[in-house]
């Protein structure tokens, strides 16, 4: 098959996860016989040097006519005045918004072989296989709203429709007809009347899938169970803050959140792919970034925008079979150990496949 792929390789250590990835992306065409064609764009901190704009609009126009994006991490201490007027992550905000990415998918893969690295009881990570669906343009992060006024006081405006809910929910009802059948629904009931909505559109929703079984969490008690008894979980389905901060968490079931993929998704097949971490500039440009969590997102772009299922089973597959072998970055080196560079990482799933 045909595919246009845009890289947006971003600040940090973006570009040096992206490499890996878009090499794993070249690797999976030229074994399958398939024509990508992959053309990195700027976005973010750098984008702000260059254009005045972290989204620039040749970067948008080429997002909009993509069969697919795969983003590294934007940000970092240069662009991180709180009162400058223009942010790297505000031109990730706009892109998700201008495809109509409303449901974001982060897995959180836990490998036999990392459950060393995990800080909790490795019994306590048998089984565990979570799939979290995060509403992605709505909530507080685009409530219509948001004011630093003069003097003490700021605030943000949490808005949710029952549209939003709906669609997001049917996104983490159909997931789990295909895994589990299991959906914990997040929230804040008990507090907030938009997450009162939350509780009744996603109960609403349920009742077209009733051999899934929905439960209901509040938001501070379900942080606690996460780590207590993350087995007992399938698919989470949370708003835009809480999906965010409970995904985040779960990355210590995975032993990194270097590991940890995500898609973006809309109502077509195009997808917005990037791994959950940031742009770590700390230890940017010193090729030890971890590529899985890129790498596994390029899975998850074959698999959603390009149907290529078996292609990104490989890739997975090759992940996990290099994890195996013992290679680990430097985020899953106990102490003393030896790691492997981020190029050597990728190069190694390279090979599996």
């Amino acid at each position: 098959m045909q595919a246009n792929i845009v890289l947006l390789p971003g600040d940090g250590i973006g570009p040096e996860v992206t490499a890996e990835a878009a090499r794993i992306l070249t690797a999976v065409a030229d074994l399958g016989g398939h024509e990508f064609q992959l053309d990195s764009h700027p976005m973010g901190g750098n984008a702000i040097d260059d254009f005045q704009n972290p989204l620039p609009p040749t970067t948008l126009a080429s997002c909009k006519e993509a069969d697919a994006v795969l983003l590294g991490a934007v940000g970092g201490p240069k662009w991180s005045d709180p009162t400058a007027e223009l942010r790297p992550e505000q031109g990730l905000l706009d892109l998700r918004a201008e495809l109509g990415l409303f449901a974001n998918l982060r897995p959180v893969p836990v490998f036999e072989s990392l459950a060393p690295f995990a800080p909790l009881k490795p019994e306590l990570l048998r089984g565990v296989d979570l799939l979290f669906v995060r509403e992605l343009t709505g909530g507080i992060y685009f409530g219509p709203r948001h004011e630093q006024g003069d003097g003490d006081v700021a605030y943000d405006t949490l808005v949710y429709s029952t549209a939003e809910v709906e669609r997001v929910a049917r996104v983490a009802l159909r997931a789990a007809r295909g895994r589990s059948r299991k959906v914990a629904s997040i929230d804040k009931a008990n507090v907030l009347a938009s997450m009162r909505l939350w509780r009744r559109s996603v109960t609403e929703v349920a009742g077209a899938y009733p051999d899934v079984e929905v439960t209901h969490h509040l938001v501070d008690a379900f942080a606690m169970q996460l780590m207590r008894s993350p087995a007992d979980y399938d698919v989470i389905l949370a708003g835009n803050m809480f999906g965010d901060i409970l995904s985040d968490e779960a990355a210590i079931l995975a032993g990194s959140l270097g590991m940890l993929p995500s898609a973006s998704l809309g109502s077509g097949k195009q997808g917005l792919y990037e791994p959950v971490h940031g742009s770590a500039p700390d230890i940017a440009g010193r090729g030890i970034a971890n590529p899985i969590g890129a790498i596994l997102s390029a899975a998850m772009l074959l698999r959603h925008s390009l149907e290529l299922d078996a292609e990104a089973s490989n890739v997975e597959t090759a992940v996990a079979a290099v994890l195996d072998d013992g290679l680990r970055t430097a985020d899953l080196v106990s102490e003393g150990g030896q790691a492997v560079s981020t190029d050597e990482m990728g190069r190694a799933v390279e090979a599996k496949l």
